[in-house]
């Protein structure tokens, strides 16, 4: 009886051996695993904080050009605000720089690219006319905007 109980103690003792090899080879994958994740993790990290800082110049660029003529108001206000929606801006920035948000939509419905392409000459007149009377009319308000968005980072 002696040589089977020695028996089935070396047969357990190999069995937890070899499930134990087992639990450390998944332990270390995991840990791999892991590891390859935090470094994922902070690569798209980076890619954001560089895309952020792009998407900041630009908006820095368009600033500029609005300030010294460079770029119309509408075209400005445009992108800028795409830019700050892109960049999920809390709304109490949205309300600071609103001219460029009021801008955009006062000109929204004016075809632009290959549809402002199609449009007959009379009624691209009468629609830049009108863009230019709504740049007229929120002028100040996006120049003192593009004046106060300058230096900033969102």
């Amino acid at each position: 009886m002696s040589n089977l109980m020695l028996v089935i103690s070396l047969v357990a003792l190999a069995i937890v051996l070899i499930l134990s090899v087992v639990a450390l080879y998944y332990l270390l994958k995991l840990r791999e695993l892991r590891r390859r994740q935090q470094s994922q993790l902070e690569q798209l990290e980076e890619q954001g904080r560089a895309q952020r800082e792009r998407v900041n110049n630009s908006i820095q660029v368009i600033a500029a050009a609005v300030v010294t003529d460079e770029i119309s108001l509408t075209e400005a206000s445009i992108r800028v605000s795409v830019l700050l929606d892109s960049l999920g801006v809390e709304d109490s920035v949205r309300e600071e720089f609103s001219a460029f948000y009021q801008l955009r939509d006062a000109t929204a419905h004016i075809p632009i690219l290959d549809a402002w392409k199609k449009l007959p000459t009379k009624q691209k007149l009468a629609l830049d006319k009108e863009r230019e009377q709504h740049e007229g009319k929120y002028s100040e308000f996006v120049l003192d905007a593009a004046q106060r968005i300058k230096g900033r980072r969102f």
